[in-house]
């Protein structure tokens, strides 16, 4: 059985031992085979379904590789297919299975037998909704035609699986096996069109992480997703039994993240010493346990007091103990855009040059994709000006290609999921602080900072990022522990409320209805009319929202 997850780089480069280089090689040596969990999801096949839950960093596209590589060559008739979200993942998955099938067999892979293809595809790339649309001769719907299909609070990609679910009445068995990864980003009328297009007996392998999701908090359950059969009973009911393959595996060791990374990002991710208060919460507090949490002090029930903290076990101390706490993790206010892009990049140099880090080892990610290619033109500015060579992933690159030979990787967020590098530059962190859709920017947060193997710098300017520093000198003042009140039900639905997802209509709609309190409030001070010329319905409910606000 193979073992070993991942091969090492050479760091043909590394002369010190205490280098950030020298100490890389002591990490990957720590962390280079399987635990027993780890492989146990590797070989266990289930006849059905089979959940495959993680942290960032505890091995889910590991896992689902070795999977692809274990099953083709035991069943090398089987059609496999692998599919995701990011698209550099594709790279990824291919050198791995590649490796790993070889390592197993001494064979390179059938590539006729394993399709490694993004989800969404078209004409000139494969991927999954496109080839079922070409299968069942139904309309293929690319992403400039999507965005009219949408409904309000629907992904384009959502809108599209719909409607191809709606459309296909009798259902092509096209794969033995599909193995999704990052199933958080998708739509269960995804999943469902995946669960529809395998042969009996649906062999379907979805790995997710509750948090990773950047517009919603976590995943819906089985039954929900996949429906009821003709006698009105779940198609999907995952449950482990004693002596039979694990339907459902939740991975709670974190190799990527060191326990001081890892409570930080969970902290900024649900606002837990947010000044305002929490952001969100899950809505089953016996996840805290699932990723890996131990109760500290307190009771996770709703309305009570909670301390939550990592054990060793759990977040494996050699993560930690290889460098000092103000090492692993920096959080630096700037007093300029220009002056972080200065400092950034002069740290890359003594990256590159002094602490003996590779290209690969160093990942820059902003935190607004929509800005992305316009607010890192000042670092890769400064890079270019000290003879650095970068590169935009996805943008300057082939959107397969995320990092490329002697030039630093800088990107979005979307780019970013599913890697990782040993340094994280977190760029534009006062981006997350507060405002509108509050619960997706501390996402993006969450997420960029969990790409980190080893050290993390998260760096902004202005007011709010000098408030997402006191966030941070809290968790850290706490030993990166958890100390919150576990919110009520209530009081989750209130959060979900105030911080969710906004379509751009809902946006205009908010912006011409504030615009319009605006004008009111104006007048009344104007004296142009009084608080009681508005009708008495009215007044009693802004009462009633003031005092529900107060309490």
């Amino acid at each position: 059985m193979i073992t070993t997850i991942k091969s090492r780089p050479k760091r043909e480069k590394v002369k010190t031992v205490d280098s950030k280089g020298g100490k890389l090689i002591k990490l990957e040596e720590s962390i280079a085979n399987l635990d027993s969990n780890q492989s146990q999801a590797v070989i266990e096949t289930v006849d059905g379904v089979q959940r495959l839950r993680g942290l960032a960093g505890s091995g889910k596209t590991i896992i689902l590789a070795l999977k692809v590589a274990y099953l083709h060559s035991n069943n090398p008739d089987w059609e496999i297919a692998v599919t995701f979200n990011t698209r550099s993942l594709k790279n990824q998955f291919i050198d791995l299975i590649t490796r790993f099938i070889y390592e197993h067999t001494r064979e390179e892979p059938d590539w006729r037998k394993i399709k490694i293809v993004h989800a969404w595809g078209n004409s000139n790339t494969p991927g999954i909704y496109y080839d079922i649309c070409n299968t069942h001769d139904i309309e293929f719907l690319p992403l400039s035609k999507a965005s009219s299909l949408a409904q309000p609070g629907q992904t384009d990609f959502e809108a599209v699986c719909k409607k191809a679910l709606d459309e296909i009445t009798e259902f092509q068995e096209m794969y033995d096996v599909i193995l999704i990864d990052e199933a958080q980003d998708f739509s269960k009328s995804f999943l469902q069109l995946c669960y529809n297009i395998l042969k009996a007996p649906k062999r379907l392998i979805y790995a997710y992480d509750e948090l990773q999701s950047l517009s919603r908090m976590s995943m819906d359950s089985p039954e929900n997703i996949f429906g009821l059969d003709g006698n009105g009973k779940p198609k999907v009911l995952l449950k482990n039994e004693d002596k039979k393959p694990k339907q459902d595996i939740i991975l709670q060791n974190c190799y990527r993240n060191s326990r001081p990374i890892l409570a930080t990002a969970h902290s900024l991710g649900f606002g837990i010493y947010y000044d305002k208060g929490l952001i969100q919460m899950f809505d089953r507090s016996s996840l805290w346990k699932d990723i890996g949490y131990t109760l500290v002090d307190g009771e996770l029930e709703e309305g009570s007091h909670v301390k939550l903290g990592r054990t060793d076990e759990n977040s494996p101390i050699f993560l930690e103990s290889h460098s000092h706490i103000d090492d692993i993790i920096q959080f630096n206010c700037f007093k300029s855009e220009q002056e972080q892009a200065k400092w950034i990049a002069l740290q890359i140099k003594k990256n590159l040059e002094e602490d003996e880090l590779e290209y690969q080892d160093i990942m820059v990610i902003h935190t607004d994709p929509l800005t992305t290619k316009s607010a890192t033109f000042p670092i890769r500015q400064e890079l270019h000006n000290l003879g650095i060579n970068s590169h935009l992933a996805g943008v300057t690159t082939s959107p397969d290609i995320f990092n490329q030979g002697d030039s630093i990787t800088i990107t979005s967020i979307y780019r970013a999921k599913g890697n990782e590098a040993a340094m994280i530059y977190v760029v534009d962190g006062q981006n997350c602080y507060k405002g509108l859709e509050l619960s997706r920017k501390r996402n993006i947060l969450f997420t960029a900072i969990t790409r980190s193997k080893a050290w993390v710098r998260v760096t902004g300017y202005g007011k709010d990022m000098l408030g997402l520093i006191e966030e941070f000198k809290r968790v850290k003042e706490n030993n990166f522990e958890l100390e919150f009140v576990y919110p009520t039900e209530e009081q989750r639905k209130k959060m979900h409320i105030v911080n969710r997802d906004m379509t751009q209509e809902e946006k205009k709609k908010r912006a011409s209805s504030l615009e319009s309190m605006h004008e009111v409030v104006k007048s009344l001070k104007r004296g142009e009319f009084y608080i009681e010329d508005l009708p008495d319905s009215i007044r009693e409910f802004l009462k009633e929202q003031l005092k529900n606000d107060m309490d």
